[in-house]
């Protein structure tokens, strides 16, 4: 076996043990992480003339979008708004990263990394807030 490949069943297995014990807050974590990821090696093969490979991290990006998007709970009361406000948003950043793998625009991947930064930034200080609550 070469050390790629086994790099990446090691990194399969712990991708599985990272989920299989995750609660659903630090799930979200990990696919917002997930898409800051793939959205970085979009724009590296992108820089290195790449396109096939861009194409693909920008496929798996907007399918993890995807599923943050169907993770949505438009049922929680008093929060339907800002739900729904989630969901145009994550559309919209789904658009943008179509829109930058037909361009090759690494601006438009940019723009979206940041979109998704500000949200996870948000993402990640309701786990500290709660972390920090007393029992």
């Amino acid at each position: 076996m070469n050390a790629m490949r086994a790099l990446s069943q090691y990194q399969k297995v712990d991708s599985h043990a990272q989920t299989s014990e995750a609660t659903p807050h630090r799930l979200v974590q990990m696919l917002m992480q997930g898409s800051l990821d793939r959205m970085a090696q979009a724009k590296g093969a992108l820089s290195r003339g790449q396109v096939s490979q861009k194409g693909e991290m920008l496929g798996k990006a907007v399918a993890i979008i995807g599923g943050l998007r169907q993770g949505l709970d438009p049922s929680k009361a008093g929060e339907s708004q800002s739900i729904k406000d989630l969901d145009d948003l994550y559309a919209y950043m789904s658009g943008r990263l179509t829109e930058a793998n037909i361009k090759n625009d690494p601006q438009l991947i940019d723009e979206v990394a940041r979109l998704m930064i500000t949200v996870k930034s948000g993402w990640d200080a309701i786990a500290s807030h709660e972390s920090a609550q007393p029992a």
